[in-house]
């Protein structure tokens, strides 16, 4: 995920918000988040501090295509979360009972959600987008099935698709000069 749009939704706030916290204008958010401007390390840390949170910088193991579609999806259940947080809880703590049924195998990771669904929102939240291991491994059981509506599933998929092809690097020279 864009880092400016992580920091900005971590801290609830919208792009007018967040520039105004930090003296810069909506359109230069908008530029950083929809990837047509890169911020540098210091405008990140920047952004920050007018939000209130500091920046942890994290090494990852690279996201593999399911975890990079998973994680697209669970923003989009992070944005339900957050507009309609009660009906979404409802709905993720009877899809946890009826896991932890049908899959006694998963149970530590069941158990893990478990805990989470009781934290408060902004404990919560962050882990649907996490890019760490655990919170990887996490969303392979997520309890957040059927949140989102047929339409939207496939609007995150399309989207994924767009991103993945624009991501991927443009073979089509080495093909020339292999045949």
């Amino acid at each position: 995920m864009n880092p400016v749009h992580l920091l900005r939704l971590t801290a609830g706030r919208t792009q007018q918000d967040l520039a105004a916290l930090a003296g810069t204008s909506q359109s230069a958010i908008a530029a950083y988040e929809g990837h047509r401007k890169s911020p540098t390390w210091r405008t990140v840390e920047r952004l920050a501090e007018a939000a209130g949170l500091d920046v942890d910088l994290r090494f990852v193991p690279p996201l593999t295509r399911e975890e990079r579609r998973s994680l697209l999806l669970h923003e989009a259940v992070a944005a339900r979360l957050r507009a309609e947080p009660e009906a979404v809880l409802v709905r993720a703590r009877a899809s946890l009972a009826r896991m932890h049924t049908l899959h006694p195998g998963a149970r530590p990771l069941l158990d893990e959600w478990q805990c989470l669904l009781r934290r408060p929102l902004d404990a919560l939240l962050p882990v649907l987008t996490d890019r760490m291991p655990w919170a990887r491994e996490l969303r392979h059981v997520t309890p957040f099935t059927g949140v989102l509506s047929t339409a939207e599933r496939t609007q995150v998929y399309r989207a994924f698709a767009q991103r993945e092809r624009a991501d991927a690097p443009d073979h089509a020279g080495s093909l020339d000069h292999a045949s």
